[in-house]
């Protein structure tokens, strides 16, 4: 099975995922960002695959936050702020085995 479509090599293949939307997307934080100029990283799937990409926030946050991303600075550097994840008692309602 071939990942990499034909002609594309995997910095190319890079090129496009990071200049893929990610603002909007929730993320989790890997390595914690310690706020202002000093940058953590954060794991975001995207097309079912995840993704690191080093992250600021003006904040620091903690590992295993959840994060929103604001803004992407390119060269696989985000923005992000803190984002609450509200259940609202989805697992009854969609089932055991979908998750957020």
């Amino acid at each position: 099975m071939q990942l990499v479509p034909a002609g594309l090599d995997h910095w190319m293949l890079n090129d496009l995922v990071s200049s893929s939307s990610v603002v909007g997307r929730v993320g989790t934080v890997c390595v914690a960002v310690r706020g202002g100029d000093l940058p953590g990283e954060v794991r975001v799937v995207l097309e079912g695959l995840p993704h690191y990409f080093l992250a600021y926030a003006r904040q620091p946050i903690a590992r295993d936050a959840r994060v929103l991303v604001i803004n992407n600075r390119g060269s696989r550097q985000l923005d992000v702020e803190p984002w609450a994840h509200h259940d609202f008692g989805a697992a009854e309602v969609t089932g055991p085995d979908e998750r957020f």
